[in-house]
């Protein structure tokens, strides 16, 4: 029976890795086809109907390229820090509460900031592993931008972990019945939503990844499938960021159809930011974090931690 269980709980793992890698597939898709249409263009056309098959094509172009490893790179660490990218990245969804066989564990939010705060790790290990002046680089600025960002993360998901008393993300949807914790914190709901955008190196935060300054980053030694993971790993803590807002701020019914639409819609939220928004100064990035993120999210906590105090006297 236990046999059987854990069968059924590697074949849905295999399912939700699957169905993860064709959305960021199609996300890319997607990005390029808005950021052709906000530049007055067309996106991929091409291919097949509408440009449909290009993201599938993009793949087989890249993992078929010629595989290049630097001289003087330390090759382990090189060649590894994209699949342990890749791998965190994915390893992130398994704390969805989905209601179906399928693991759900109390400790899904705490789970949550471990998975996300190693992911600094391999991009760090990328950058000073490729032994180019660039990379390492680019690899210092996404450790300091990520640490700084993850912060503020902590500090609003923690107000929020007050309010529910729970670490369990199935808690956090059950509170949310009623009322969307988007209206009870609107200014957190935007800070949320800004420090994903610097979690996850985008436009306008993308220091790690300045084409025009850095020559693209800690990943300019990477080519073929090692750019390729990189590139998937981006896309793939994306969807994740736009689900878990979802989930966090807009009371996300995972059995219905809506709550897919409103990850689509915070997807597209951050391509448009992409394709309006020019790059911010690196130190008021670290001004943003420290100077107004930080005080605004701590304020909050303190905020929530009073109103939970003032319905549990109530309540006695």
């Amino acid at each position: 029976m236990y046999l059987f269980d854990y069968f059924l709980m590697f074949i849905s793992m295999i399912v939700l890795v699957i169905c993860v890698l064709v959305g960021v597939a199609f996300l890319t898709l997607l990005e390029r086809k808005v950021l052709g249409y906000i530049q007055i263009r067309k996106g991929p056309n091409k291919v097949g109907f509408m440009g449909v098959p290009q993201p599938f094509s993009d793949a087989i172009k890249l993992f078929t390229k010629e595989q290049t490893n630097p001289i003087m790179s330390n090759y382990w660490s090189y060649y590894f820090s994209p699949v342990f990218n890749l791998f965190l990245s994915l390893v992130l969804w398994v704390c969805i509460p989905f209601i179906s066989i399928f693991l759900h564990f109390n400790l899904g939010m705490l789970f949550f900031l471990c998975c996300s705060s190693l992911g600094v790790y391999t991009i760090m290990m990328a950058g000073w592993s490729s032994n180019s002046n660039y990379s390492l680089l680019g690899g210092l600025r996404c450790v300091a931008q990520t640490i700084s960002y993850e912060v503020s993360l902590a500090l609003i998901l923690l107000s929020f972990l007050v309010l529910i008393s729970s670490l369990s993300i199935f808690d956090l949807l059950s509170s949310q019945y009623y009322i969307w914790f988007f209206f009870v914190g609107i200014p957190l709901s935007l800070v949320w939503f800004v420090s994903s955008l610097a979690e996850t190196n985008r436009t306008p935060f993308d220091f790690a990844e300045g084409e025009s300054e850095l020559v693209s980053g800690f990943n300019i030694e990477y080519s073929s499938g090692g750019f390729a993971l990189i590139f998937l790993a981006e896309y793939s803590n994306i969807l994740f960021m736009s689900m878990f807002f979802s989930l966090l701020f807009l009371g996300a019914d995972l059995m219905s159809w809506f709550f897919f639409l409103k990850l689509t819609f915070i997807s597209f939220m951050f391509i448009w930011a992409r394709g309006t928004l020019p790059r911010f100064r690196y130190d008021k990035l670290m001004y943003l974090a420290w100077k107004s993120f930080l005080p605004v999210s701590l304020n909050y906590l303190f905020y929530f931690f009073g109103l939970k105090l003032f319905i549990f006297s109530l309540v006695i």
